[in-house]
């Protein structure tokens, strides 16, 4: 089973998860939008990203867990707008691919990996205890967003594991 973790908006980031390993985890793709160069997700390239990435696989097989964002006090109206967008992208080019999708709020999985209150880095620490072999590719405080995603598809591949 593939599972592609999610860790949606701007600075998110997917995870390809099989098998209990990391295969690879992409820094969601951007591009520039308007005379002020705003960033924006790139919804064109997360689908290629994807497709590349399951062309040889059974859609049944494939599980796309995104995380659950919702708005969040002290952000503005317009990050939080930009936020949806994102989301809102995510889900429609899932949608289009046929692709499963299942949602998990940030308490829920940061609370199985014993998450709940710390600071956003310690993802990345708890990333790199759990898979050593990936920490080359976590070494940045900018890739939280990486562990992140990681996270999110290792906590549903290790619940779905424990429901079978």
């Amino acid at each position: 089973m593939l599972v592609i973790g999610i860790d949606p908006g701007i600075s998110g980031s997917i995870c390809f998860f099989q098998d209990g390993k990391i295969i690879d985890v992409v820094e969601m793709p951007t591009m520039n939008e308007g005379k002020k160069n705003k960033k924006q997700v790139n919804g064109s390239q997360i689908f290629n990203e994807i497709s590349e990435r399951i062309k040889k696989l059974d859609k049944g097989d494939i599980k796309v867990i995104i995380e659950q964002v919702s708005a969040m006090p002290g952000q503005g109206v317009t990050s939080m707008f930009n936020f949806g967008q994102s989301f809102g992208i995510l889900k429609g080019i899932c949608s289009a691919m046929q692709l499963p999708m299942y949602f998990v709020r940030p308490a829920k999985w940061k609370k199985y990996f014993n998450l709940i209150n710390s600071e956003k880095d310690a993802s990345r620490t708890r990333a790199i205890e759990i898979f050593p072999y990936f920490s080359g590719q976590l070494s940045r405080k900018k890739d939280s967003n990486k562990a992140d995603a990681i996270l999110i598809a290792s906590f549903y591949y290790e619940t779905y594991q424990l429901k079978e």
